[in-house]
């Protein structure tokens, strides 16, 4: 048994953590398989990484077979300011490239597809008074967050038309030991933080940053993407991995210096973030269907992520 994992982020890695227990072979499929930052993650582990983009579907092809793939893990793509910065390239990569998954999977037989999305395909500009459910719209006119809808509808069209089973799991603001080389400019910001309080340093954060979001730990991710990928296909396929609850910058800072006290934060002048999520993701239907939960509070995560960061650092 073989799962490939595009991408060698934070999220590939966390579920790569969970998934070496298992009797199952990794492989990595990445453009720039960060390779030290996947075995500081992984010592000892027996994965395999691959060079490659996701925009070569020969190559994608190529793997699976030779490697008789059975699960892919889809995690890679552009994140945020990185797609609109260069909008073609950032569409290409996003949309374009999960449909060369996609046509990969289906012509090396792959059995499940585990997708992952985000909070960000929800249309927040619409009255939202609930936690939002996976039938929520979606859609919000920015260009990063619709690259995530339209992934999710190529994923939907290609499940109908030719039967492989798929678990696509939408996932709030995730922190935990990260590279952030895909743009992921909250859990960049995050980890900027843990790292300014370690060394009691002033953290200046730039006002457009300062969103209030619902966040998620790796580790609680990892767990998650580990369930859709094992699990008995479930008759859902979409499922919402959060705390249900969202935090204030303010409170995220507050709770992060409950762990570093000597963590300061200077906020830059700047305009108002163009992102407030004003509703949490509803996990219900993850707890009563994966069977899934957050395992860490916020307070607890950010005590293991210090030890974390600490222990990597100290490789």
């Amino acid at each position: 048994m073989t799962t490939l994992i595009t991408g060698s982020g934070l999220v590939g890695t966390s579920f790569a953590q969970f998934a070496v227990r298992r009797d199952v072979r990794l492989v990595f499929y990445d453009l720039q398989p960060h390779r030290e930052y996947l075995q500081r993650k992984l010592p000892g582990a027996d994965v395999e990484f691959v060079q490659g983009d996701i925009l070569d579907l020969p190559a994608l092809l190529h793997v699976m077979t030779a490697h008789r793939v059975d699960t892919v893990v889809h995690t890679a793509g552009l994140v945020g300011t990185k797609v609109a910065d260069a909008p073609y390239t950032g569409v290409s990569i996003n949309v374009m490239g999960t449909i060369n998954v996609l046509e990969a999977v289906r012509l090396a037989g792959v059995r499940r597809l585990v997708h992952i999305s985000s909070l960000s395909v929800y249309d927040q500009r619409r009255d939202c008074p609930a936690p939002l459910r996976e039938d929520f719209p979606r859609g919000n006119g920015r260009l990063y967050d619709n690259t995530k809808v339209a992934k999710e509808l190529m994923v939907e069209a290609y499940r109908r038309l030719y039967g492989f089973e798929v678990v696509a799991l939408r996932l709030a603001k995730l922190y935990g030991v990260g590279h952030f080389q895909g743009g992921s400019a909250g859990g960049r910001l995050i980890q900027t933080l843990v790292q300014c309080g370690l060394r009691g340093e002033a953290a200046r954060v730039p006002r457009p940053l300062t969103t209030d979001f619902e966040y998620v730990y790796a580790k609680d991710v990892g767990r998650a993407v580990d369930i859709a990928a094992t699990i008995p296909l479930p008759q859902e396929t979409h499922f919402n991995i959060g705390t249900g609850e969202v935090l204030t910058f303010d409170e995220l800072v507050r709770i992060i210096q409950g762990v570093l006290p000597a963590l300061e934060v200077e906020v830059l002048p700047g305009p108002a973030p163009a992102v407030q999520v004003r509703q949490p993701m509803d996990r219900s239907r993850a707890r009563d269907v994966l069977g899934w939960e957050p395992r860490y509070t916020v307070e607890e995560a950010f005590r293991d992520y210090v030890v974390d960061l600490e222990d990597v650092a100290g490789r």
